[in-house]
């Protein structure tokens, strides 16, 4: 029944409700967003999440030969996940705040925007941020949080997600914080903690007999030395490949989750055509080369942008929402990314095993094309494990490292016939030596003439047979240099290996580049490794 006060005079029409909002076009704080339409986050329904892996206890006493058993078909996602059948005691907060007194860190500022990829914006994914505690940090970020959504709980993955790349698209004005590269572990020093204590405490994991990286002289942080990252709503992981292709192990010790997406090393060069052709602009490709500065771009790890873009170009793409208590594995020459869904804190390292010589091999020489410092001593490491698993059935280390001694044995044979004079000289170095010209490392050996003192490698035929001083120069050898050929050549003697280092050598620029130089009836017989050593 009508209330006759609330009649209206004649000939007046009662006022409209005013019509809802339409929340497609708005973000969550009622802004809005003419560009956003959720028919534009279909694809996160379509992604196919990673393979998730549950141990045993049996299966978890080794993480490396686990690692080994699931790889054959993990790999081709790119990246998995794995639950433990054990549990820390000792939370990661204690840890950080009892075991670590005083522990603080600083962030890193990131524009929460997709860039446009001209000039002007490279190199603005990372700013310095403030120095927290860890509480200071969890406090701020929460704070956050509660700003945006009222509350600083955990959401659902899927919302979070389509929140994510809202904000990305919109290219606000907002930033997030993120420690990222903080030295340290949250791995309990206890050895009454049942995961600090396994074998999978990534303190420990890259010094284990399987894993190559154990022959580092020096510990590297953040490769072969775990770091933290502690992480607030949508800070994120831009795409990338971790250094030298090596595996990388993330531990999720507390917080919220983190969305990860992987891209198989299988589509590795695919996902860089993707990106040469819709993410950067021409006029920031064109110094070194589209094909070498798109990977020298994304080493930078500052490249985010939507799957959408790889799943439209036939680009796979997996999904993993890693929890709490959860390991997440990236397999060699896999690009990932990802965010966190509010404050969490992670622990990442290194590791490699026999399988990945080849994936290093690969990125040594796009290194040596980037004249980019390598991290880690590939070539050391290859001739360390090499002699130590003389008798090893890795089929990848045996075509790695017979490949590796056969280039510099052409090498050599060219140097020695195209210079009037060579001096060999044995040598055993101490320290790492890096090429003058492309800084690629010069385990085995390395030219130096009057005109140019540096270290030169034996891949630059023209600058060493062209200087300005004539035909003499020193060629520093490793003593051991018939004690690792030897081995090479007892590799080579599986029919199966030598058919692969034959392929390989047709196919490498440097080979070709001398058999161009020389002609045919030269290259078809090159001398064996103990002929070279005696001329």
């Amino acid at each position: 029944m009508v209330n006759p006060s609330d009649r209206l005079p004649k000939g007046r029409r009662a006022p409209r409700k005013p019509k809802p909002k339409n929340l497609s076009k708005c973000d969550s704080s009622g802004i809005k967003s003419d560009n956003y339409d959720m028919d534009h986050f279909h694809w996160m329904e379509k992604m196919i999440e990673c393979p998730v892996y549950h141990p045993s206890k049996e299966e978890f006493e080794d993480p490396l030969a686990y690692v080994h058993k699931i790889s054959p078909e993990a790999s081709k996602f790119g990246i998995c996940k794995v639950i433990p059948p054990v549990i820390p005691s000792t939370p990661a907060g204690i840890v950080l705040m009892n075991e670590k007194k005083d522990f603080k860190f600083t962030t890193k500022v990131q524009p929460l925007r997709l860039p446009k990829w001209k000039n002007g914006e490279k190199g603005t994914f990372y700013m310095s941020g403030r120095n927290y505690s860890l509480c200071e940090f969890e406090n701020m970020a929460n704070k956050a949080t509660a700003r945006k959504y009222q509350i600083s709980g955990c959401l659902p993955s899927s919302y979070v997600e389509n929140e994510f790349w809202t904000e990305m698209i919109h290219r606000k004005k907002r930033r997030v914080e993120y420690g990222i590269n903080v030295d340290g572990s949250a791995f309990s020093c206890s050895p009454h903690d049942p995961l600090s204590s396994s074998k999978w405490n990534l303190k420990t994991l890259p010094q284990q007999p399987r894993s190559s990286l154990r022959l580092i002289e020096s510990p590297i942080p953040g490769v072969s030395e775990p770091m933290l990252y502690i992480g607030m709503l949508f800070s994120m992981f831009a795409w990338h490949v971790e250094d030298h292709y090596l595996y990388s192990i993330n531990y999720h010790h507390c917080g919220a989750p983190k969305t990860w997406y992987g891209v198989s090393g299988y589509s590795a060069l695919r996902f860089e055509i993707v990106v040469r052709k819709n993410i950067y602009n021409r006029d920031i490709l064109s110094v070194n080369g589209e094909y070498t500065a798109t990977f020298d771009l994304l080493s930078e790890k500052t490249t985010m942008f939507s799957p959408k873009i790889l799943l439209q170009n036939d680009v796979p793409v997996y999904k993993a929402v890693q929890m709490p208590g959860e390991f997440v594995i990236t397999f060699p020459q896999a690009y990932h990314a990802g965010f966190s869904h509010g404050f969490n804190c992670g622990e990442a390292v290194n590791f490699a095993t026999g399988d990945w010589f080849s994936f290093g091999l690969e990125a040594t020489t796009r290194y040596a094309l980037l004249k980019r410092m390598p991290i880690i001593p590939f070539e050391e490491l290859l001739c360390k494990e090499a002699k130590l698993l003389s008798n090893s059935s890795n089929h990848n280390l045996k075509v790695s490292f017979a490949f590796l001694m056969r280039l510099h044995h052409v090498a050599r044979w060219f140097l020695k016939k195209f210079r009037k004079s060579v001096k060999s000289i044995s040598v055993e170095s101490q320290e790492t030596i890096f090429c003058f010209i492309c800084k690629r490392e010069c385990y085995v050996a390395y030219v130096v003439c009057k005109c140019n003192r540096d270290p030169i490698c034996l891949f630059h035929e023209r600058e060493i047979c062209n200087c300005r001083c004539g035909k003499s120069c020193g060629l520093y050898i490793r003593e051991d240099i018939q004690e690792l050929e030897l081995v090479a050549d007892m590799f080579e003697e599986e029919e199966e290996v030598h058919e692969n280092v034959e392929l390989q050598l047709k196919r490498d620029p440097f080979f070709l580049v001398m058999q161009n130089l020389s002609t045919s009836s030269e290259f078809e017989y090159i001398p064996s490794y103990s002929e070279v050593q005696k001329q």
